[in-house]
């Protein structure tokens, strides 16, 4: 199964357009989704062409292929728009010998840790900066954000398949990868 694994859309439908397009390109299997899907947070600036509405029509066209995970911007309300659940604070995939507890950020994350063992994985959102750690006991992964990236990383999201993370840009061109 291929995976394209994605966080942080803040309701730019020009960005979630991109992803969905990327998506296509990609031939994913499935969708995993971050959080912060529709509002961009009181700290952020608005992301471009800012139309949570049409983002809600875009992804629940999808609603069959998206596994999300809530950000701290999700609210009960954008679940009543949305057709897919995103109210988990986390979710587990199993990877062979391995865990894959796919979060947000805000409550798991380096600073405080959930439950894992030693080479399991913990893959976030939520900083908005992509990342591969796998000098602790933990191997840390984040895809970035899709509309507001920091910390120079671009606009991107991560694919996962056959044991293999690739970091791209919303153009699909790999700039990191991390191979299990």
């Amino acid at each position: 199964m291929k995976w394209l694994i994605a966080s942080d859309i803040h309701g730019s439908s020009y960005y979630c357009e991109r992803l969905l397009n990327a998506y296509r390109l990609e031939k994913a299997d499935r969708l995993l989704l971050l959080g912060d899907i529709l509002y961009h947070g009181p700290r952020n600036d608005l992301p471009e062409k800012y139309a949570p509405k049409s983002v809600i029509s875009m992804l629940n066209e999808l609603k069959d292929e998206i596994m999300c995970v809530r950000g701290n911007c999700d609210t009960e309300v954008d679940q009543m728009v949305l057709e897919f659940p995103i109210m988990a604070d986390y979710a587990l995939i199993s990877e062979k010998d391995r865990m894959i507890f796919a979060t947000h950020g805000h409550h798991f994350n380096l600073s405080s840790l959930p439950p894992l063992k030693k080479g399991d994985i913990l893959l976030h959102g939520h900083t908005h900066i992509s990342a591969c750690d796998t000098s602790g006991d933990v191997i840390y992964l984040n895809p970035g954000s899709v509309s507001i990236p920091k910390g120079g990383t671009p606009n991107g999201y991560m694919t996962f398949e056959n044991g293999v993370f690739l970091w791209k840009d919303l153009s699909t061109e790999k700039y990191m990868e991390l191979a299990l």
